[in-house]
């Protein structure tokens, strides 16, 4: 269990498929742990395997109410509603963010630490964090939702600002 380090863009990984995993065995634990660690250090909603440099699926994620990252295998989304605009940015991409539409709602579907299957409603912050990080999963990029270029900004902590945890969770209904 480490903190490791999150690939920038234009890292080649962050643009290649993960592959679902088959057996959960140590080095997928070990993985979940690294991705737990490596979230809840760098201070984000959500982290994919591909962003630490491994090309296998599986995902964190710790939305502000929740007391630890929930790691989630070969998640997918199979079914999504809505649209709102949201304000998004990434741990690959250091101080960047973009406005651009994510669903209101969607039902995913994987596995847990423990192999067990699980289906689930995810709504608001935790639904644009399973389509962001599934998207990584995929070798998508949040900038590839961006409509016009003109919808990123950069956002530089500071003492005088709310800090990026704010930005990021910023979310409006359209």
């Amino acid at each position: 269990m480490a903190k490791v380090p999150v690939l920038e863009y234009p890292h080649i990984i962050l643009r290649r498929k993960a592959k679902k995993v088959n057996k959960i065995d140590r080095s997928i634990q070990r993985l979940a742990d690294d991705l737990s660690d490596t979230l809840v250090a760098s201070g984000g909603v959500g982290l994919a395997a591909n962003q630490i440099g491994v090309l296998r699926r599986v995902i964190a994620i710790q939305i502000p109410e929740d007391p630890e990252p929930t790691i989630y295998i070969n998640p997918e989304i199979i079914h999504r509603e809505g649209k709102r605009e949201v304000h998004e940015g990434c741990l690959s991409f250091p101080n960047l963010y973009g406005i651009l539409n994510r669903s209101m709602w969607g039902k995913v579907k994987g596995m847990d630490r423990k192999s067990k299957i699980f289906r689930l409603r995810a709504e608001g912050l935790l639904a644009q964090a399973f389509e962001h990080e599934i998207d990584h999963l995929n070798g998508i990029l949040f900038i590839d939702h961006v409509a016009d270029h003109e919808n990123l900004y950069r956002h530089e902590p500071g003492p005088d600002s709310l800090g990026e945890e704010a930005v990021v969770t910023t979310n409006t209904s359209s």
